[in-house]
């Protein structure tokens, strides 16, 4: 028995160890497959998360209620004449030259006209006798008249002489209108200015032949230019023609006066579209007291215009060229992308104004990827200043 005993020990002695030996190399087993098994889910789970593209995101920002748009202008006089000679002569003598300032009526030039002279002389003397042929016709007619009254003349002596009287006095006339026309072409003699203004030009000097300004083609004495006020016309687009009306301000710059601004006041338009370059013509006026703004000048115009509807402002990182058109990736609360179409405004540099397709609640992706589709679904990067 006691044998017997003993193998059954032995026996059970073997198993229990064979069992401790077999948990040990389980207990082995799963400590090594266990980390790898953890290894592997969370692998799983960082490269689903990493395939989640991370964007950052943005309020758009809303524009200004007005918008300046600077275009190219063109100063001009407020008055501006050339002045020509209305007769024919050498120049006597003149009396302004260029950058003097002359008052309406003030005499420029004499013109010397020796042929008008002789015809207003000629013209003198054709009156005269004229005259005296009249006088004689008026005299004989009377005394007919009073001889017919005794019958002793015929009534068609005294037709013949009141017919004569009639043609004595149209040739007055005549003779007066013709002696009028020269000594008014005679006048022409003296050019004076029309208004007051400078002297821009002097196109003539002391003896030089002068034709009259119908002569073709025509040479202008002198330029003259009333600069106190001045008129300034730019071409506005026609995207902005409608903005163009009373009340609109502007301000002039000028590359010799760097930082300078000065104000204009709006008058008019052409109200026409130039075909050539669908522009709209406007004219500004400004005061020029100092003279500081000369005609001809090159300028550009600042124009503050009202913002015909809302607008709102987005980086240039935001916009996505496609085949479709121009895109804006935008956000929903459920993380996921939608892309809107965007009609663009003014580029300021770094940032695009959007006219339309917005309404400004959106959240608006920086830098969107070039992948990025509508529906797909992104996480939102943490701000830099959050630590959460």
């Amino acid at each position: 028995m006691s044998k017997v005993k003993n193998r059954v020990l032995r026996f059970l002695g073997i198993v229990l160890a064979a069992i401790l030996v077999l948990g040990v190399v389980a207990l082995i087993v799963m400590s090594g497959i266990a980390p790898r098994l953890k290894a592997a889910a969370e692998l799983r789970n960082e490269t689903q998360e990493a395939a989640v593209p991370v964007v950052a995101v943005i309020p758009p920002k809303r524009g200004t209620p007005t918008q300046e748009i600077v275009l190219p202008a063109t100063i001009r006089a407020f008055t501006d004449a050339p002045i020509y000679a209305r007769t024919n002569g050498y120049l006597k003598r003149w009396y302004a030259d260029i950058g003097v300032h002359v008052s309406a009526g003030q005499l420029l030039a004499e013109i010397e006209t020796p042929e008008v002279d002789r015809q207003v002389e000629q013209a003198k003397a054709d009156l005269a006798n004229a005259q005296a042929n009249y006088k004689l016709a008026e005299t004989t007619l009377s005394r007919y008249q009073d001889l017919l009254k005794s019958d002793s003349v015929t009534k068609q002596e005294v037709d013949n002489f009141a017919g004569n009287f009639e043609a004595r006095k149209a040739a007055v006339q005549s003779s007066q209108s013709n002696l009028d026309r020269l000594q008014q072409l005679q006048s022409f003699e003296k050019v004076y200015a029309p208004f007051d203004g400078v002297v821009t030009a002097r196109n003539t000097d002391i003896g030089a032949l002068i034709d009259s300004g119908g002569s073709n083609p025509a040479k202008e004495l002198f330029h003259v230019a009333s600069t106190e006020r001045v008129r300034i016309y730019v071409d506005v687009p026609q995207n902005y023609s409608r903005l163009a009306k009373p009340g609109l301000t502007a301000d002039l710059s000028l590359a010799e006066y760097p930082g300078r601004r000065f104000k204009a006041t709006f008058v008019d338009t052409s109200h026409a579209i130039a075909e050539a370059s669908r522009t709209l013509r406007v004219e500004f006026d400004a005061t020029n007291k100092t003279g500081e703004l000369l005609p001809g000048a090159y300028a550009e115009v600042h124009l503050q215009l009202p913002a015909s509807t809302t607008t709102y402002v987005v980086p240039v990182t935001a916009l996505l060229f496609r085949s479709e058109g121009l895109r804006i990736a935008i956000i929903k609360e459920d993380n996921h992308a939608v892309l809107l179409p965007v009609t663009l405004g003014r580029d300021f540099g770094g940032e695009v104004e959007v006219v339309s397709g917005l309404a400004g609640d959106e959240r608006v992706v920086i830098s969107p990827p070039d992948s990025i589709v509508t529906g797909e679904t992104v996480r939102i990067a943490k701000p830099s200043g959050d630590k959460k």
